[in-house]
């Protein structure tokens, strides 16, 4: 288990430097960013891949996404000049760089559980109460 931060840990944080921070958190945060940085790092390429891996996703907002993130340099766009030209958006350094950073974040992730304690709590107390296995994406 990491240590826990201290306060002069956060002391050294700068107004920039927090700046920076919260835009990209932001954009990672953003709804299917996450999504679309993770089925690249699984392998995707090709729009029609992303698409078909990220259950949900409309085609307006894949375009949209995949334009930010390569506008940020999180994903790299390479067109290869074939007949019909062909589109690959694959992880740029910079995008390994933050997958690699969300790692704790997404461990965390698979042990936590999006019911709040108290709900988890009544639903065992209460015999034959069914719990909602379902949750709002917050991004």
């Amino acid at each position: 288990m990491p240590p826990e931060p201290k306060n002069e840990d956060f002391a050294r944080i700068d107004d920039e430097a927090c700046r920076k921070f919260i835009a990209g958190i932001e954009l990672a945060g953003k709804r299917w960013s996450a999504s679309i940085l993770l089925a690249a790092a699984r392998g995707a390429e090709r729009y029609s891949e992303y698409h078909r891996m990220i259950e949900g996703i409309s085609q307006r907002l894949l375009a949209q996404r995949l334009r930010e993130l390569t506008e940020h340099e999180l994903l790299q766009r390479d067109v290869i000049p074939t007949t019909p030209v062909q589109v690959r958006y694959t992880l740029s350094g910079r995008g390994r760089e933050l997958l690699a950073s969300l790692v704790p974040l997404i461990r965390w992730g698979q042990k936590w559980d999006p019911e709040p304690p108290a709900r988890r709590k009544s639903a065992t107390a209460e015999p034959g109460a069914a719990r909602s296995t379902s949750a709002q994406d917050p991004g």
